[in-house]
């Protein structure tokens, strides 16, 4: 996408709010993985810039964990964050955290991205993509096709390999035009609150998800390995 193709269609967007999901354990890291240090930032501060920095969004949301919110509302003030309108507790379950930030974004936002914190190098492509797709469609999922072969199996023993030409890896922020999500998760809350994934709330009450263009590079920070690779992205980004 031209750097005048993403004016362009930021400009058409509707008004659109990020909902920024920061509660996680961290447990699989070793400690708190959002605020550890990559490549002279914290990870929270760098996915909060990549949302503060995309011309489509117009409104920031954390759900942190309990407790935690002014250590997050802290970093957002020492990194510029001025989109910023609301830190809110979490849920015990994502879907309880995607809740709370959901019902805490500005009433007029008509769409609503829900993104890992965890996820710091998304790009505004990837994201303008995302809400883009979802305002025409109703809701996204940015997704990049499956390499590996999967097997499924039960006890120890494959019971089946699924075609990889229809599998594809799904990453945030999942985007969705506001009034679907927010009764899409009331319902999860209620019925579904242990499904790790947003756009699974919708599919549940019948929405129809389409694909969006998501990046190899849009990793997860979930070990130490995971905070390495980042690094080295980062530098080759500064590289070109």
């Amino acid at each position: 996408m031209t750097k005048a193709s993403e004016k362009m269609k930021a400009a058409r967007l509707p008004y659109a709010a990020a909902v920024i999901v920061a509660g996680g354990s961290g447990t699989r890291f070793g400690g708190d993985k959002l605020m550890a240090d990559l490549d002279g930032a914290p990870v929270l501060a760098r996915t909060l810039l990549a949302f503060e920095r995309t011309r489509a969004v117009r409104a920031i949301v954390v759900a942190a964990r309990p407790g935690n919110e002014e250590d997050v509302s802290s970093l957002a003030r020492r990194y510029g964050i001025e989109k910023l309108r609301a830190v809110v507790a979490g849920g015990q379950t994502r879907t309880m955290s995607c809740l709370a930030g959901v019902l805490a974004a500005p009433p007029e936002a008509e769409l609503i991205a829900i993104h890992d914190g965890a996820r710091p190098l998304v790009t505004e492509e990837v994201i303008l993509n995302g809400l883009w797709t979802a305002y025409r469609h109703t809701a996204a999922l940015p997704a990049i096709p499956v390499r590996d072969t999967i097997k499924m199996a039960e006890d120890g023993m494959v019971t089946a390999t699924p075609d990889r030409a229809s599998l594809f890896s799904a990453q945030t922020p999942q985007c969705f035009q506001a009034d679907l999500i927010r009764g899409a998760l009331l319902d999860a809350v209620k019925n579904a609150p242990d499904i790790t994934d947003d756009c699974a709330a919708v599919e549940r009450v019948g929405g129809k998800i389409t694909l969006s263009p998501g990046s190899e590079e849009n990793i997860k920070i979930t070990t130490p390995l995971d905070l390495r690779i980042a690094e080295l992205i980062l530098r080759g980004r500064r590289q070109t």
